[in-house]
C-alpha cells in the first residue's frame, strides 16, 4: 500500500466511536477538539502546558516498528489533532459511567475519598487506567511514576494513593484485620492504636478489576500507518506527515524554516506562550529510520523520533542484560528520565528534539555530552557526524570499559516533573589499574545559554590522581570556570555556582568509593554513605494511619451525622460527568472572550491601536472602558478598582480592554496583535522594601497591645532582634477562574454562570457595572474545580469584564482563563516581612514582645485589610506573652492586588511567632519543644486581643501528637544519625496551631437556607454556601437528613444561586458549615413544627405520608432558615470584644532529611492531631487536614512566586511555579482526630476544619531549620540564623554554609540589577 498523494482527513477512534475530521486545523489540540467539537467535556484544561495532567487521555495504536499495539497516556492540550490519524483515544466518559457502569479506576478513587473538587480527577482516573492497560498488576513504584505528571490541589494526594493501592501487587490490604502478625495492621507503627482506627471506607465493596473486559482496539487501526501522507493546511499552518527519510529531507529542503514536531511538547508551548508562529511543520514520527533502535558493538543506536519512554525501555533492558560497568552511561541516562517531567510528556517527546530544543537546562543533553554521544545529522545529499547538539539520529556512542565511572546529577526546587536548576554529567577515565586520570569530561547544564563542557577544569586535573588534592584543584578551577553574572536569567547565582562544586564533589565521592572496592584499596570516605549520594526516594511504603472518632455506642444507624459519607458527587467527578462553568454546552450565538492586559507596572496608556487585532477573522468587537453602561469602579469593600484601566495602569496584568470573537483562539490572537503605547511614570514599587522606602502604604495602620510591653523588656534576661520574609502563593485551584454570562434581553436582565466562592457579590459588583440594580442579575454556581480563597474577590475582575462585553454585544458570552492569564491577573497570598524584638528570661520564658508586620497588598485594597488584621490577631500563635504589641501596615505596590487565600493572614501572623520562638530557643540553647510548651496558653488565659479561651485543647493535642509520633525515641535516632553523616543532616519539630473562627466583618456572620418539601416527600436544598471540592454540599445534606430525621438519597441541592437565598456571605473562613448548617437547621425545625400534627396524626406513617396530609390540608411546605453568629464584634480602639465564635486547635510534628551539598530535603514523617470538635464527616474533615497540610508544605518549603525588578511574573504556570506532588508527601503521615472535644457553639457540636491545619505544615519548615542548625554545628556555627520561606533548596543550601560555599561568594547588592526580586 503506498499513497502516492496526500491524504487530507484524519481518522480516528474516539471512545469506540469512528471519527473522520476533514481539513483538520493544524493548530486545534485534541482537547479543544474533544471538548468544543464533540461535546466530551470530562476531560479538563488546567494549564495548556502539559504540567498539570487535568487533561490526560488514552492513545492507542499499532506501532509497525514496534510491531505491537501501544496504550499510552498523553496530555490532550498538547496532542494535535493531526497527530492522531489511526489512533484510538480513550477518555474518562469512554470507561464508565455512573449512569451505566462504573469503572474500577473510577470507583476506588471515589469511594477513597481520593476526590474533593474533582477537576483533576479524570485526569488522574486515565493516567491509572493508561498504566492498568499495560500492566494488570502494577507495583506501587509504577504506580508513583505513573502520576508524576498529574496534580491535584485539594486532597494532599494520600487518599488518592490509598485508593489505588488496592490495585498494586505488593499493596493492598491483606485482609488480616490486624490479627495476625503478617496483617498489614501490625507490620506498621500502629499496634497500640489497632482498636481505635475506623476505616474511612471498605475495600470489600470495590468491583474487582477484569483487564479481560477492556475495550479491544479497534481492528480497522491495524493498517501499517507508515505508508501513509498526510498534508492539512489551516489559517496559518501547514501540516505535512511525510512516510520515508527521503521525503522529509526533500521537504526540509523546500521549507528550510519548518520545524520537526513528533510530541509538540516543545512547539506547541512555544507557540502558544511565547506567540511564536511555525508556518510549516513536519511530523516526521513514522519515518522507519527515525524509529530505528540498533545494537552495535560501539553501545546503541537510537532513531530521533523515538520517545523517551522507549528510550528509558531499551536502556533498561540493556541494563538487566550486559555486565554492569559496560552500562554506567545506561544508567546515569536512566537517573535523568526517571525525573524527566511527566509520564505524559515521555511518553510523545522524541529524543531528538530534546536535543535539537538545546534547552540551557536540558536533561540529557549534558549526559549526552560527558558521554562523548555521536550524533548523526543529514541534509538533502549529505551526512555529517557531530558531538555536539544538531540530530536526526542519536547515536549512544558507547564504549565502555572497566576503568570508566561516570553520574548524572539534577537538582530542581521539586524532585518530580521539573525544570532543572543545574544538571551535569561526569565522566572519568583512568589508566589501567590505577588512579591516574587518563581523561576526564564534566557537563554543565543551567549555567550558560547551552549545555557547556568544563573545558579549562578538565585539562586541569588530567594525569594527577584521584585525591584530596585534585578534589581541591577540581573546586577552585570550577568555581572560576562556571561563572555566572549577577544578574544572569533564572537567579539564584551563588546557588548555582555552589552546586557546581557540591555536584563534583558527590561524583567524587562516588567515584573514589567504586574505585576503592575495584582496586581493593581502603579509602577514607567522608562521612558520607553512599546511600545518601542516591537521589532516589520513592514513596515506596506511605504508611498512613488514621485514628478517626469512634461511633459512640447507641449511635443510630439512620443518622448519618459523624459517618464518613463520600462526598456527594465523587463519583460523577471520577467519570467526568460532573459540570462545571466551561462544560455547560455553547449557546446557538455564543462568542468567547480574551482580556489585553497592560505589560507595564505603572504607566499612562497613550493609545490603543486595536487595527491589526480586528482583522484578525472572527474578531466581533474590543470591549473598554467607553464601553460600561454603569461605572467603572468596582472592588469588593472599598470602589479603589477599576473594571477596564481608563488611563492609567498600576500592575503588569491589568485589565486594559478584552476581545469578543466567534473562537477562544481567534479571541487571543486578536488580545496578542494589539498596539498600546504607553508613558511609563516612577517610581514603580515592586517589593516591600520599595514601599516602605516610598512610604507608600494604605490606611488604616493596625495595632494591638496587652501588657507594659517596656517595662517587659526592663524585666527580661536578654532582648533578641530578627526579621524574617515570608514568600507569597499562588491559590493554583486546577480550575481557572470561569464565567459564562446571558444576557436575557429585557429589563437589562443577565443569567451569570460562574465559578466563584462569592455569589453575591458577583451580582452586586456586574449590577453595579451595567448600571441596573441586583433584581436584574443573576448568579448561579453549581460547583468550582476548587477556590481555596483565590475566587472570593479576585473572580469578579472577570465576571464584571464578560458581563460589559455580552451586554455590548448582546449574546451569551464565555471566559475561561488560560491559566498563565489567571497566574498574572489575581493576586495571590500577601508576601509578609515581619520583625520582631523579643525579651525572654535564662530559662526560655517570654516576657515582651513587639512586632511589625508588613504585607504586600498590591495596587488595590481588595481585602488587605482583614487579612492584616487576622495576621495581627494570629501574632501569638498559641503562647502566652503578658507583654505585647503588634502593628500592621499594608504595603501599597505596583503588582495586581493580593487576595484572600486559605488561612487569611493567620498562617505568615503565625510563621513570624514561630520564627523568634525558635531564634529565642537557639540562644537559650534549650530544646525547641520544652521553650515551647513551656510558653503555651492554658484554659482560661486570655488572648492579645483580651478573648478568654474556653475548651482549651492544645495540651491535649500536644500529648497525643507527642506520643502518635514518638517523639522522644525519634529525637534521640535524628541526633544519631547527624553524629553518623556529615553531608545529610535530619531534624525535627513539632508545632501547635490556634485559629480564630469567624468572619472579622462582624456583618459577613449571617447565612441563609431555603427548604422546599415537593408533595413526594423529596427535598431540595439550597443555602448560600459554595461547593469548591471541601464537601460543603455533603455535611449539609448530613444535617437535613439528621434534623428532618429522613435519609440522605431524599435531599437534593441542586447549586448556589442568587435568586434562591439573597446577600449570602461569600464561602469562606472555614465558616460555612457552621453559619450554613445552622441556617438548614432552622429551616428544617420550622418545617417540622409545620409536619408535627399530621405525624400526631398517623405515628405509624412514614415521611412521604405526613408531607402528602399536609399538603391536601395546604400547609406552606417551603421555609427559610436563617443564622447570625451570637456575641461577635471586636474594636481596635479600645481592643475589647470578642472577634471570634470559638478556635480550632492542632499539633504536629515533622521530620525532614536534607542534603547538605544541594540543598533538597525529603519529608520523612509526619503526624497531626486535630481537634474538629465532633466531626461531622470524617472523611471530609481527614481530606481537610491532609490537603490543608499539603498546601502549607507548598507554601513553606516549595512555592515560589518570581518577579522581576519591574513587576513582571516569571511564573505563570506549572513549568516554573511549582505546587507540591505526589512525590512530595510525607513517607510516613499519621492523622488523628481528637476525641471527646465537643463544641457547643457549632452544629451538632461540630468545628471549622478548612483553614486551621494549613499552619501545621510549619512543622516541615522549622524541621528544616533543626536539620540546618546540625549542619551549621559541623562548620562551628551556632545560635540564630535567619531562614526566610519558603525553604527552598537554593535557602537551605545557602545556609548550610561550609567550604564549597566560601568559593562562592554572592555580589554586593546594589552593584547589579537582579534577575528576580523578593517581593
Amino acid at each position: 500500500l503506498v499513497y502516492c498523494q496526500y491524504s487530507q482527513n484524519v481518522f480516528s477512534i474516539i471512545n469506540s466511536v469512528q471519527i473522520t475530521e476533514k481539513n483538520a486545523e493544524p493548530e486545534k489540540t485534541l482537547l479543544t477538539y474533544l471538548r468544543r467539537n464533540l461535546g466530551l467535556t470530562g476531560t479538563k484544561l488546567g494549564c495548556a502546558e502539559g504540567g498539570c495532567g487535568a487533561c490526560t487521555v488514552m492513545v492507542s495504536k499499532y506501532h509497525p516498528h514496534q510491531n505491537q499495539i501501544i496504550h499510552y497516556a498523553v496530555n490532550a492540550c498538547l496532542a494535535p489533532l493531526c497527530s492522531l490519524h489511526h489512533c484510538a483515544v480513550t477518555t474518562v466518559e469512554g470507561i464508565g459511567s455512573v449512569a451505566s457502569k462504573l469503572h474500577p479506576v473510577q470507583e476506588r478513587i471515589a469511594k477513597a475519598h481520593g476526590s474533593q473538587c474533582g477537576f483533576c480527577t479524570p485526569g488522574i482516573v486515565m493516567s491509572m487506567y493508561a498504566l492498568l492497560r499495560n500492566n494488570p498488576q502494577p507495583s506501587m513504584h509504577d504506580i508513583q511514576e505513573a502520576f508524576q505528571g498529574n496534580l491535584c490541589r485539594c486532597t494532599g494526594y494520600r487518599p488518592i494513593l490509598e485508593g489505588y493501592r488496592t490495585f498494586a501487587k505488593d499493596g493492598g490490604c491483606c485482609g488480616g484485620k490486624g490479627q495476625s502478625n503478617g496483617c498489614c495492621l501490625t507490620n506498621g507503627h500502629t499496634q497500640e492504636h489497632v482498636n481505635v482506627t475506623q476505616k474511612l471506607y471498605d475495600q470489600s465493596e470495590f468491583m474487582p478489576l477484569d483487564p479481560t473486559q477492556e475495550i479491544i482496539f479497534p481492528p480497522e487501526l491495524m493498517v501499517c500507518i507508515n505508508t501513509v501522507k498526510l498534508r492539512f493546511a489551516g489559517e496559518r499552518v501547514l501540516w505535512i506527515q511525510p512516510c520515508s527519510l527521503e521525503e522529509l529531507l526533500e521537504l526540509k529542503a523546500t521549507y528550510p524554516n519548518a520545524k520537526l514536531v513528533v510530541g509538540n511538547t516543545e512547539v506547541g508551548i512555544e507557540m502558544k506562550f511565547k506567540n511564536l508562529l511555525y508556518p510549516v511543520i513536519l511530523a516526521p514520527a513514522y519515518i522507519p529510520e527515525l524509529n530505528i533502535i540498533q545494537n552495535t558493538q560501539d553501545g546503541i543506536q537510537v532513531g530521533a523520533s523515538v520517545t523517551l519512554t522507549v528510550l528509558g525501555d531499551v536502556l533498561r533492558a540493556a541494563v538487566k542484560k550486559l555486565p554492569a560497568h559496560q552500562t554506567e552511561v545506561f544508567k546515569a541516562v536512566l537517573e535523568q528520565l526517571r525525573w524527566f517531567a511527566g509520564q505524559q510528556i515521555r511518553n510523545v517527546a522524541a529524543v531528538g528534539g530534546n536535543i535539537m530544543t538545546a534547552s540551557p537546562i536540558s536533561d540529557l543533553n549534558p549526559v549526552f555530552m560527558a558521554a562523548s554521544c555521536k550524533l548523526t545529522v543529514m541534509s538533502k545529499g549529505t551526512t555529517f557526524f557531530f558531538h555536539v547538539q544538531g540530530s536526526k539520529v542519536v547515536a549512544f556512542h558507547d564504549l565502555i570499559q572497566n576503568t570508566e565511572y561516570f553520574s548524572a546529577f539534577k537538582q530542581s526546587p521539586r524532585k518530580e516533573d521539573d525544570i532543572a536548576i543545574v544538571t551535569c554529567g561526569m565522566n572519568v577515565f583512568f589508566k589501567e589499574q590505577s588512579n591516574i586520570v587518563q581523561s576526564i569530561r564534566i557537563s554543565y547544564g543551567g549555567m550558560a545559554p547551552v549545555t557547556v563542557l568544563a573545558t579549562a577544569t578538565c585539562n586541569r586535573l588530567l594525569n594527577s590522581q584521584w585525591n584530596e588534592e585534585l578534589l581541591e584543584e577540581a573546586c577552585t578551577s570550577l568555581a572560576e570556570e562556571m561563572s555566572l553574572s549577577p544578574s544572569a536569567p533564572g537567579g539564584m547565582v551563588t546557588y548555582r555556582r555552589t552546586l557546581t562544586i557540591s555536584l563534583f564533589y558527590k561524583f567524587f565521592l562516588n567515584v573514589q568509593h567504586k574505585l576503592s572496592l575495584d582496586l581493593r584499596k581502603e579509602v577514607v570516605l567522608h562521612t558520607y554513605t553512599i546511600k545518601s549520594l542516591k537521589n532516589s526516594t520513592w514513596l515506596q511504603n506511605i504508611t498512613l494511619f488514621l485514628c478517626l472518632q469512634a461511633v459512640p455506642p447507641g449511635h443510630n444507624s439512620d443518622d448519618v451525622v459523624g459517618q464518613p459519607i463520600m462526598h456527594l458527587s465523587a463519583l460523577k467527578q471520577a467519570t467526568g460527568e460532573a459540570i462545571y462553568c466551561d462544560d455547560i454546552p455553547c449557546y446557538e450565538n455564543e462568542l468567547h472572550l480574551a482580556l489585553v492586559t497592560s505589560t507595564k507596572a505603572h504607566a499612562l496608556i497613550k493609545s490603543i491601536d486595536t487595527s491589526d487585532a480586528l482583522a484578525v477573522p472572527g474578531v466581533v468587537a474590543f470591549i473598554s472602558a467607553k464601553d460600561i453602561p454603569g461605572s467603572n469602579m468596582t472592588g469588593p469593600v472599598v470602589y479603589d478598582e477599576t473594571v477596564f484601566a481608563d488611563d492609567k495602569v498600576t500592575c503588569v496584568g491589568h485589565i486594559v480592554g478584552a476581545f469578543v470573537a466567534d473562537t477562544q483562539a481567534h479571541a487571543q490572537r486578536a488580545a496578542k496583535a494589539v498596539k498600546i503605547s504607553y508613558e511609563e511614570l516612577q517610581p514603580v514599587i515592586v517589593t516591600i522594601q520599595d514601599a516602605i522606602a516610598n512610604k507608600s502604604f494604605f490606611q488604616p495602620v493596625r495595632s494591638i497591645e496587652r501588657g507594659d510591653v517596656a517595662q517587659g523588656f526592663k524585666d527580661s534576661d536578654h532582648i533578641l532582634h530578627g526579621e524574617m520574609h515570608i514568600g507569597g502563593q499562588e491559590q493554583f485551584y486546577l480550575e481557572t477562574n470561569c464565567t459564562l454570562a446571558v444576557p436575557r434581553g429585557e429589563d437589562g436582565e443577565m443569567e451569570l454562570f460562574v465559578s466563584t466562592q462569592s455569589a453575591s457579590k458577583t451580582q452586586a459588583l456586574v449590577a453595579k457595572a451595567l448600571g441596573v440594580p441586583a433584581n436584574r442579575v443573576v448568579c448561579r454556581v453549581k460547583r468550582m474545580g476548587g477556590g481555596f480563597g483565590g475566587k472570593e474577590s479576585r473572580s469578579t475582575i472577570l465576571s464584571t469584564v464578560v458581563a460589559v462585553a455580552a451586554h455590548t454585544v448582546k449574546r451569551p458570552v464565555r471566559c475561561m482563563l488560560d491559566r498563565d492569564e489567571d497566574m498574572l491577573v489575581t493576586g495571590g497570598r500577601h508576601p509578609f516581612f515581619g520583625h520582631y524584638k523579643v525579651g525572654y528570661m535564662n530559662n526560655g520564658r517570654v516576657m515582651a514582645l513587639e512586632v511589625r508586620l508588613y504585607s504586600n497588598a498590591g495596587n488595590s485594597l481588595d481585602l488587605s485589610l482583614s487579612i492584616l488584621e487576622r495576621a495581627l490577631f494570629h501574632m501569638d500563635n498559641s503562647y502566652n506573652i503578658p507583654n505585647i504589641r503588634g502593628t500592621g501596615y499594608m504595603c501599597k505596590t505596583n503588582l495586581p492586588s493580593n487576595s484572600a487565600f486559605r488561612g487569611f493572614g493567620g498562617p505568615q501572623g503565625m510563621m513570624i511567632a514561630e520564627s523568634w520562638m525558635s531564634d529565642m530557643a537557639l540562644s537559650c540553647g534549650l530544646p525547641a519543644e520544652e521553650v515551647r510548651r513551656m510558653n503555651m496558653y492554658k484554659e482560661g488565659d486570655f488572648t492579645p486581643f483580651n478573648q478568654r479561651l474556653d475548651q482549651f485543647t492544645i495540651d491535649r493535642c500536644w500529648e497525643e501528637c507527642m506520643q502518635l509520633s514518638d517523639f522522644n525515641k525519634r529525637k534521640d535516632a535524628v541526633e544519631q544519625y547527624n553524629r553518623q553523616h556529615r553531608w545529610t543532616k535530619r531534624g525535627l519539630s513539632i508545632i501547635p496551631t490556634k485559629f480564630g473562627i469567624s468572619f472579622t466583618a462582624v456583618f459577613l456572620n449571617q447565612a441563609g437556607a431555603l427548604v422546599l418539601v415537593y408533595s413526594d416527600g423529596s427535598v431540595l436544598l439550597t443555602h448560600g454556601g459554595t461547593e469548591m471540592g471541601q464537601g460543603l454540599h455533603t455535611k449539609m445534606v448530613q444535617v437535613a437528613s439528621k434534623t428532618l430525621g429522613i435519609p440522605c438519597s431524599k435531599i437534593h441541592i441542586t447549586e448556589t444561586s442568587t435568586n434562591t437565598v439573597p446577600n449570602t456571605s461569600p464561602t469562606a473562613a472555614s465558616a460555612s458549615s457552621d453559619l450554613n448548617g445552622m441556617a438548614i437547621y432552622n429551616a428544617c425545625q420550622t418545617l417540622l413544627q409545620r409536619l408535627q400534627p399530621y405525624k400526631d396524626q398517623n405515628p405509624k406513617g412514614c415521611w412521604e405520608d405526613w408531607v402528602k396530609a399536609a399538603y391536601f390540608n395546604r400547609v406552606n411546605l417551603s421555609a427559610n432558615g436563617f443564622y447570625k453568629t451570637p456575641d461577635l464584634g471586636y474594636d481596635f480602639e479600645t481592643n475589647s470584644g470578642r472577634p471570634f465564635n470559638y478556635f480550632s486547635y492542632g499539633v504536629a510534628v515533622s521530620e525532614v532529611e536534607i542534603d547538605c551539598l544541594t540543598g533538597s530535603h525529603k519529608n520523612l514523617h509526619t503526624s497531626i492531631v486535630m481537634d474538629v470538635g465532633k466531626s461531622l464527616n470524617p472523611a471530609l474533615d481527614i481530606g481537610q487536614v491532609e490537603g490543608g497540610f499539603m498546601q502549607g508544605l507548598g507554601l513553606f518549603t516549595l512555592e515560589e512566586l518570581r518577579y522581576s525588578p519591574d513587576g513582571y511574573l516569571y511564573t505563570r504556570g506549572p513549568g516554573m511555579y511549582k505546587i507540591p506532588a505526589f512525590g512530595d508527601i510525607p513517607i510516613e503521615l499519621k492523622v488523628s482526630l481528637l476525641r471527646d472535644a465537643p463544641n457547643e457553639k457549632a452544629i451538632f457540636s461540630s468545628k471549622a476544619v478548612g483553614e486551621p491545619p494549613l499552619f501545621l505544615a510549619a512543622s516541615v519548615f522549622y524541621a528544616i531549620k533543626d536539620a540546618i542548625t546540625a549542619a551549621r554545628a559541623e562548620s562551628n556555627l551556632t545560635g540564630p540564623f535567619r531562614l526566610d520561606s519558603p525553604a527552598t533548596p537554593e535557602r537551605i543550601r545557602n545556609a548550610c554554609e561550609d567550604k564549597f560555599t566560601k568559593l562562592c561568594p554572592p555580589a554586593d547588592p546594589g552593584t547589579f540589577i537582579p534577575w528576580a526580586v523578593q517581593v
